[in-house]
C-alpha cells in the first residue's frame, strides 16, 4: 500500500522540471494526480502517460487566470469531493541581466507576480474547501532562496518573497485543518538551466557548497515527506538549496 492511496493531488505547472518530479512520486505514493499546464500539452499528456496508478489527468489551467483556477477546483469537486494536496509549483521569468532595469517593463513584472504570487493565492482560495473536506490537507508554495537573499531578476525575488509570507500567513489563518509550507529551491538541473552558458553553469557550482546543482527530485522529495511523515511542520519556509545560503 502507497502512503498517499486514496488521496488526490493537484499539481500546478507540473508538466516538466520540479512539477513533473513531484508528480511522479506522488503517483508512485498511490494519490491520483491532476497536473496543470499553461501551453506545452504535450509534455502534460506524456508525462501523465507515464505515470503508475489510475485515473490521472490534466488541465489547462494558466496560473494569472483566476477564473480557469475557479472552474478546475469546481471539476475536481464534482469529480473526486475532495483535494487532499495542493502543490503550488507553476511559476514564469525569463533571463535579464539584474541591473538592467529597462529590460523589465511593467507589463512584464505584473505578469511575474501575477503567475508567482497571485496565481497560487487565488489556486488557495480556489481549493480551501476542497482541502478542508481533506481533513488534513497540505499546501505546498514553491518559493525560492532568491526570495529570501534578493538574488536574481528582482520581479522574482519580490514575487517569491511574497509567496514566502503568503505561506506564514495563510498557516496561520487556515490551521488546524489545512498546513501550509514553503520549499525555497536554488536554482535545479531544469529547462532553465539549458538557457546558461558553460561559464554561467561553472560558476552556479563553484558557489555552491555541495559543489553541484540539485535535481528536481530532491525538491520533489521534501515535498512527498511533506505529505507523508512530516506533518508536524507549518508555516516554514525550507531551502533545498544545498548549502546556498551560507
Amino acid at each position: 500500500m502507497g502512503m498517499l492511496d486514496g488521496r488526490v493531488a493537484l499539481v500546478t505547472g507540473g508538466s516538466k522540471g520540479l512539477g513533473a518530479a513531484t508528480a511522479r512520486l506522488f503517483a508512485e505514493a498511490g494519490a491520483r494526480v491532476v497536473v496543470t499546464f499553461g501551453n506545452d500539452a504535450g509534455a502534460a499528456d506524456r508525462l501523465i502517460g507515464s505515470l503508475p496508478g489510475i485515473g490521472h489527468r490534466t488541465s489547462c489551467t494558466p496560473a494569472q487566470d483566476t477564473r480557469a483556477i475557479e472552474a478546475l477546483a469546481d471539476t475536481i469537486g464534482a469529480a473526486e469531493g475532495r483535494l487532499d494536496i495542493l502543490v503550488n509549483n507553476a511559476g514564469s521569468t525569463r533571463v535579464i541581466p539584474h541591473a538592467d532595469l529597462r529590460a523589465l517593463d511593467d507589463a512584464f513584472f505584473d505578469f511575474v507576480v501575477a503567475v508567482n504570487l497571485r496565481g497560487p493565492f487565488a489556486t488557495v482560495r480556489a481549493c480551501r474547501p476542497l482541502l478542508e473536506a481533506s481533513g488534513h490537507g497540505l499546501v505546498v508554495n514553491v518559493g525560492s532562496v532568491s526570495g529570501m537573499r534578493g538574488g536574481g531578476i528582482g520581479d522574482v525575488a519580490a514575487a517569491k518573497a511574497g509567496l514566502h509570507a503568503m505561506t506564514m500567513s495563510l498557516a496561520r489563518a487556515l490551521a488546524p485543518t489545512i498546513r501550509v509550507v514553503a520549499v525555497a529551491p536554488s536554482l535545479m538541473e531544469t529547462p532553465m538551466t539549458e538557457m546558461w552558458t558553460p561559464q554561467q553553469r561553472a560558476q552556479r557550482i563553484a558557489g555552491n557548497p555541495l559543489k553541484r546543482i540539485g535535481q528536481p527530485e530532491e525538491v520533489a522529495a521534501v515535498i512527498l515527506g511533506l505529505a507523508t511523515t512530516m506533518t508536524f511542520i507549518n508555516g516554514a519556509i525550507i531551502p533545498v538549496d544545498g548549502g546556498s545560503l551560507l
